[in-house]
């Protein structure tokens, strides 16, 4: 899988459904190309589409419960990786860590909402 089709999925599952364009913005790839990847991940059966109940002219790109699995392995299959790591740092190296936990969280809070974009 892409690094813009494992990226999506996670946004989707951050954000919940998403129009196409917006999708397209928030990963930094064009319409065309976002709608091409979205079709190969519904026919994957990782995404779908569906009305806006808000406004019937618009789709919204959702995951499956198989595109929500496959984010949730993935992330998990990240934490085992950091966990074996983390083990073989030492003492000082993991203090160091935790002193920039409250950075690291500051950064991820910014890089998310930087993702998101504008509110609708």
């Amino acid at each position: 899988m892409s690094l813009t089709s494992a990226a999506t999925l996670a946004t989707l599952d951050r954000t919940g459904p998403r129009r196409i364009t917006d999708l397209a913005a928030v990963e930094g790839v064009t319409q065309p190309a976002m709608t091409a990847l979205v079709r190969v991940m519904e026919e994957s059966g990782l995404v779908e589409r569906r009305g806006d109940a808000s406004d019937k002219r618009v789709t919204l790109v959702c995951l499956t419960g198989a595109g929500a699995s496959y984010v949730r392995t993935r992330r998990q299959a990240g934490v085992h990786a950091f966990e074996r790591l983390i083990g073989e740092l030492t003492g000082d190296e993991v203090e160091a860590l935790v002193a920039a936990l409250p950075a690291l969280e500051h950064l991820a809070e910014l890089e998310s909402q930087d993702r998101e974009g504008p509110k609708q």
